[in-house]
């Protein structure tokens, strides 16, 4: 199993703009092949820091994910509302 914690730091006026591109790649991805969760958290103390977390079958199903349609389309939109660069970590279980 893979996880993933994409977190994103969205200009404050832009926060809504995010979640509605983000609703759109949640509903498409969580249909695709070994995704086990795609959902998306805002921090309760900073409202402009929103966290993807996701779960993956295997690495071969999460660079499908990134290779798909629509996340190669939506993504780069999200991209044009952030403040700065996001963060991306991916962790493998090992106990």
């Amino acid at each position: 199993m893979i996880k993933v914690v994409a977190k994103n730091f969205a200009k404050e006026n832009k926060i809504d703009k995010i979640l509605e591109l983000a609703k759109e790649l949640v509903e498409k991805t969580v249909k695709e092949e070994g995704c086990i969760k795609y959902e998306m958290y805002q921090n309760t103390k900073e409202p402009t820091e929103l966290i993807m977390l996701e779960e993956w079958e295997t690495e071969e199903d999460l660079n499908n994910h990134m290779s798909s349609e629509h996340f190669k389309r939506i993504v780069p939109q999200m991209a044009e509302y952030l403040r700065k660069k996001g963060e991306i970590n991916i962790y493998k279980k090992v106990i």
